[in-house]
């Protein structure tokens, strides 16, 4: 809950002398707000901020960063806790409904989204439209925008009830979309959801499991899947969440939006960051050249970045990046991986991390530093990574979206501009050009 009496902010026009004050807004935690929606109406003049980050684009309840101090909260409660003592649909029950279950409404919830994951069976014809290599995130969004077309009921956004069924059937059936275009790709047949598995464990099984022999399932690989569902689940007002709500803020409905957010996270800067992280690696080969490529990562002139250090917003460790790391080291024990790919992340962290160059730019590890060795340890082709994070971040997309919907003050969003071309010009008729 905001309060706008929080003050005022005076801004001077030192042509003029004039002063004009602007309202001041708090919020729960973090930085104030200064209120400009009549700035343009009272000075004549607009903001200019490229890139939107210094702007409070939205009020919400959901998720807070302190990137100074490494927190990441949802609905006050922090990543760590629950990470550790939560599964993914307590987590996307908390960020639809602002509390945590209870025993009665976790059965509930876990029904409702489980008896969602069957998707429309012609929809399994509308992967035979593209070809075999295509980008599992091109499939993806082309899938996820065409739901529309498959469940003409839930399309309404003015309607409570199908705001309800629509945010069910997106995030029950966004893994099942997802493992689908996985196993298109590879030329295995589809496998159909199970009513008996958890949320991680049923997209697991949709992944792996083939019909020639019985798909084992393993409680520390199911337990690390749910953990990075839950890790990337929500992130404030990052690019792609921006883009569904967006998006959403013109009246399309919720499926079009999450498919705008793939596309947004499609985006090499915003959910392709662990596949760098991998690439980096890869690159540098083996601990014995790490300090050659540290050298080339403060090369200003030299191409080569430390992939996976340091967050746009995370000015401190990562809090995701310590759970990841938990987990790194629990599926390469349990899949009993000697993998030389961790062994250098490791040691890479480590020098760096002791170095005075990455400590001064707070350069810590973020959690695309860890993901990318975990998803390649449990078989996910690095195509996937990316498509995993919209299976983790659709049910913030949803809420972000649902939350949007239901604000009163929400309007069409409509960002301004510092127009740079030319002043109007007299037309000049094509002969004497």
């Amino acid at each position: 809950m905001t309060k706008s009496n929080a003050g005022t902010f005076t801004l001077t026009d030192d042509a003029t002398g004039t002063s004009y004050k602007l309202p001041v807004i708090d919020g729960t935690m973090g930085p104030s707000v200064i209120d400009v929606r009549k700035l343009y109406a009272e000075t004549g003049h607009f903001t200019y901020d490229p890139g939107f980050t210094s702007t409070g684009s939205c009020e919400s309840a959901l998720t807070f960063i302190d990137g100074d101090e490494g927190i990441l909260l949802h609905r006050g409660y922090s990543i760590e806790d629950l990470a550790e003592n939560s599964d993914f649909l307590d987590v996307a029950y908390l960020l639809l409904y602002g509390d945590l279950p209870n025993k009665d409404q976790k059965k509930k919830f876990d029904r409702d989204v489980t008896y969602h994951t069957m998707v429309h069976e012609q929809l399994s014809n509308f992967y035979r439209g593209f070809r075999r290599d295509a980008h599992p995130m091109a499939v993806l969004c082309g899938v996820i925008g065409a739901l529309s077309a498959f469940y003409h009921d839930s399309t309404d956004i003015h309607d409570e009830r199908q705001r309800m069924v629509a945010s069910f059937r997106l995030i029950a059936k966004m893994p099942t979309i997802a493992a689908m275009a996985y196993k298109y790709s590879v030329g295995q047949p589809f496998n159909y959801p199970r009513n008996d598995l958890t949320y991680a464990e049923n997209f697991l099984h949709m992944m792996f499991a083939v019909p020639a022999e019985p798909y084992k399932m393993s409680p520390t690989i199911a337990r690390a899947m749910d953990r990075i569902l839950i890790l990337h689940a929500d992130h404030e007002q990052n690019a792609s969440t921006s883009t569904v709500r967006l998006s959403g803020s013109s009246g399309a409905n919720p499926f079009a939006c999450i498919a705008a957010g793939i596309a947004s996270l499609w985006g090499p800067a915003h959910g392709g960051a662990n596949e760098a992280v991998l690439n980096m690696l890869q690159e540098i080969g083996h601990k014995d050249n790490i300090n050659e490529y540290i050298k080339k990562a403060k090369d200003k002139d030299d191409p080569f970045r430390l992939m996976g250090f340091g967050h746009r917003v995370y000015k401190n460790y990562d809090p995701r990046a310590k759970v990841m790391q938990k987990s790194c080291h629990e599926v390469l024990a349990e899949l009993d991986l000697d993998d030389p790919l961790l062994e250098l992340a490791m040691a890479l962290e480590k020098i760096a991390l002791e170095d005075d160059y990455f400590v001064e730019k707070k350069l810590f590890p973020n959690v695309d530093f860890y993901s990318g060795i975990v998803l390649k340890a449990l078989g996910f082709p690095t195509s996937m990574f990316t498509v995993l994070f919209a299976v983790a971040r659709t049910v913030g997309w949803v809420a972000q979206w649902k939350e949007m919907i239901e604000d009163p003050s929400q309007k069409i969003g409509r960002p301004r501009q510092l127009y740079t071309g030319p002043a109007q010009r007299a037309y000049v008729p094509l002969g004497d050009r």
